[in-house]
């Protein structure tokens, strides 16, 4: 009895001095771990926001700008948002990289241009956005000015934008959906605001905005076609699961499809560094979405077209992707029932076999497989008869590509 009162006794003096020990911790230090806190909440949403993608150049310091960014009215250069306080953002206030992220304003009140994607970002709350200017704040300050604007006369007069916004901005901080869950309003929150999927996968007006009334419906942007992420079972992910698409984000590859591509950037700059909770989220959302109506009718087997592209299919990709498009796991991505493959525009497809793609490398799925170029081999004529032919067998359906598509591709490629 006595050795348990005596064990007893020790623990009680333990406590009592750890809590002694963590009343002693100075304001200094706390503050320190508060900062800390805050800047490593920063970093994970600048993540989720891919902000590398667009401010770091290849071969560029990280975060330094420096990044061509082709537009329909012509190019553009990212800025360098390093806390350099002449050549990037070291002298902003709060408030004013506030009203850059949530109103399209830089300090002065210039108009920035929406491939800084604000309109999305203006979702964002406050706090998350501190958070990344408090993160943004302890990178390495770099010197290199950067002329962002390169457009074209009138494009290039910023007070242009006092129009554009009128027509395709609203302002507003996110507002949870009550009669949905908080995991999907967490997914609704970063598909709609820092992960800004809708700036590639929302078709565009002529004004280079978001087509009202169809968020997420697919569009194409620098001559790759991104993919409805609605419902439709043909040509957007109604045929995907919550996990085929925790599973694409996280590495690469889900329902038999590989990201390559610009969605590859994305995958590994960005959704395969999220945990495991905001994929989920996202995931929910996703298949939350309305599933519209897209129609097609296959072309006929006894067609030319479909005769020649068959031929070419076996000749050039049956070893891999399979005579019946099923591709095989972790290697070559499945064709039969393919959102790409059957998509409004195949650019995409077009980009792929003629230049080549590569999957995107993750820790999850390291291997990274690589399609070949097919550019050299085959002539404009020969690629649309083959992705004719694999966009309306096996069950697809989708519209004829022209060997004009194909021409205007392989010269865009090519174009300085």
């Amino acid at each position: 009895m006595r050795d348990r009162l005596r064990a007893a006794a020790r623990v009680l003096a333990l406590g009592l001095a750890a809590l002694a020990s963590m009343r002693a911790v100075s304001p200094a230090v706390a503050v320190d771990l508060q900062a800390a806190s805050l800047v490593e909440r920063g970093r994970y949403l600048a993540t989720a926001g891919d902000c590398a993608a667009c401010h770091t150049r290849p071969g560029g310091l990280p975060f330094a700008g420096g990044l061509a960014i082709d537009t329909p009215f012509g190019t553009l250069v990212s800025a360098n948002i390093t806390p350099d306080r002449h050549a990037g953002i070291g002298s902003w206030s709060d408030e004013e990289f506030l009203r850059s992220m949530q109103q399209g304003l830089a300090p002065g009140g210039e108009h920035l241009y929406p491939a800084m994607p604000y309109p999305y970002f203006a979702r964002v709350t406050r706090a998350d956005l501190l958070a990344i200017r408090a993160w943004l704040a302890t990178l390495e300050p770099v010197g290199d000015a950067v002329e962002t604007n390169r457009l074209p006369f009138p494009f290039r007069l910023r007070a242009s934008m006092v129009l554009w916004n009128g027509v395709n901005f609203t302002k507003g901080e996110y507002q949870s959906d009550p009669g949905h869950s908080p995991e999907w309003n967490r997914g609704a929150y970063l598909v709609n605001g820092l992960g800004h999927c809708g700036a590639c996968h929302t078709p565009k007006n002529l004004m280079g905005g978001d087509k009202s009334g169809q968020p997420l419906a697919g569009g194409v942007l620098q001559g790759q076609y991104a993919t409805p992420l609605d419902g439709d079972v043909r040509t957007g992910l109604g045929g995907w699961q919550i996990a085929d698409i925790v599973s694409y984000l996280k590495t690469g590859w889900g329902a038999g499809q590989a990201a390559s591509g610009s969605m590859a950037l994305v995958v590994a700059d960005s959704t395969s560094q999220l945990n495991d909770s905001d994929l989920h989220a996202i995931a929910v959302y996703l298949k939350d979405l309305a599933a519209p109506t897209r129609t097609a009718s296959a072309l006929s087997r006894d067609s030319e077209v479909m005769k020649t592209g068959k031929s070419l299919y076996g000749a050039n990709c049956a070893a891999c992707h399979t005579a019946s498009g099923a591709g095989v796991a972790g290697i070559a991505p499945t064709l039969a029932g393919s959102a790409i493959v059957q998509a409004a525009a195949a650019d995409s497809l077009i980009d792929v076999v003629l230049n080549g793609a590569q999957a995107v490398a993750t820790e999850a799925a390291p291997t990274a497989p690589g399609m070949p170029a097919f550019g050299w081999l085959l002539s404009d004529e020969q690629i649309a008869a083959l992705l004719s032919y694999v966009r309306n067998d096996w069950g697809n359906a989708a519209s004829v590509v022209q060997a004009g598509d194909v021409a205007a591709l392989r010269g865009r490629r090519h174009d300085p």
